[in-house]
């Protein structure tokens, strides 16, 4: 069945990205304008839910509606309060400044999961200069909540480059990336890796390779597993579109998007059955599916 996107709001003039569904209304951030919106479907409009977001990209919610965001301004990954503030996680590995923190996923145990990429130019005139990349990596990395309140982070991939959006299987059991570089030389891929007992990752295992073109920028599950992914652009290949992988990595569809380089989705509405799609050009879409999505918060119903 075909989707037919609607346009709800935007262009920003700047990249959305994000979605996170709050019960209500959708959630998505405005990355060089460093806002978070939140648009509620009732009125069909969008206002500013919080302001000086350090170039926020990925948004989250726990179990318990507790928000959680990836700065890359700031190079860190955040809690954000209900009272306004922003209490950062982490900032650093090994003594060296983070890259620009770009999107996380939360998993059944609390620890938050997130990818640091260095894209020139993603967050800030800074970002332009690979001189102040301090790391010479590009990971994945786990957070570990301690008993003082604080958390621990530990390097999980070390054959990532420009990792992006990650995901976790239903059961928790895999985690999947998407591997997204921009040269030549890098990869743009759709990986798994199972998730040891010990939060450690196995073997990599390459689901779907996008070859020259622009692969998968973020992703969301459903509840039978499937991956719902944003990925491909209008300069070549199938263009820009949203995909449905299989757990193995199969397509089992594709749905073409009206505005260039979609960034991520996320779904929404009281069934969870409506999704919602943002763009490098700051358009938020929406369109009504046969799926339903697997999200930590809010329960269905």
């Amino acid at each position: 069945m075909a989707w037919n996107f609607e346009q709800i709001d935007g262009p920003y003039g700047n990249v959305t990205e994000g979605p996170a569904w709050d019960g209500e209304a959708l959630l998505f951030t405005s990355i060089q304008q460093s806002r978070i919106m939140r648009y509620d479907p009732t009125t069909g409009e969008s206002t500013v839910h919080r302001e000086g977001t350090n170039y926020c990209n990925g948004l989250m919610f726990d179990p318990n509606g507790v928000l959680y965001g990836c700065e890359g301004g700031a190079r860190r990954v955040v809690r954000y309060n209900d009272d306004g503030t922003a209490t950062p996680l982490t900032d650093g590995f090994d003594g060296q400044r983070l890259n620009i923190p770009n999107d996380l996923a939360i998993d059944n145990v609390g620890r938050i999961w997130f990818t640091d990429p260095y894209y020139e130019g993603a967050a800030g005139d800074w970002t332009e200069d690979r001189g102040n990349k301090d790391l010479d990596h590009d990971s994945v990395y786990r957070l570990d909540p301690q008993d003082d309140g604080s958390w621990a982070i530990s390097r999980v991939t070390f054959d990532t480059t420009r990792p992006n959006g990650l995901l976790f299987s239903l059961d928790h059991s895999v985690l999947f990336v998407a591997q997204s570089g921009r040269r030549e030389d890098e990869h743009r891929q759709l990986r798994s890796y199972p998730v040891n007992d010990d939060g450690s990752l196995g073997e990599m295992t390459v689901l779907h390779d996008f070859g020259a073109h622009r692969g998968i920028d973020g992703m969301v599950l459903d509840t039978d597993g499937y991956i719902i992914a944003t990925a491909g652009w209008d300069q070549g290949g199938p263009g820009s579109s949203v995909y449905v992988f299989a757990p193995d990595g199969e397509v089992i569809e594709r749905h073409p998007v009206p505005v260039a380089n979609p960034t991520n989705c996320t779904f929404g509405g009281d069934d969870l059955s409506t999704l919602y799609v943002t763009s490098i050009g700051g358009y938020l879409l929406r369109v009504e599916t046969e799926r339903q999505g697997r999200l930590h918060y809010p329960p269905v119903g």
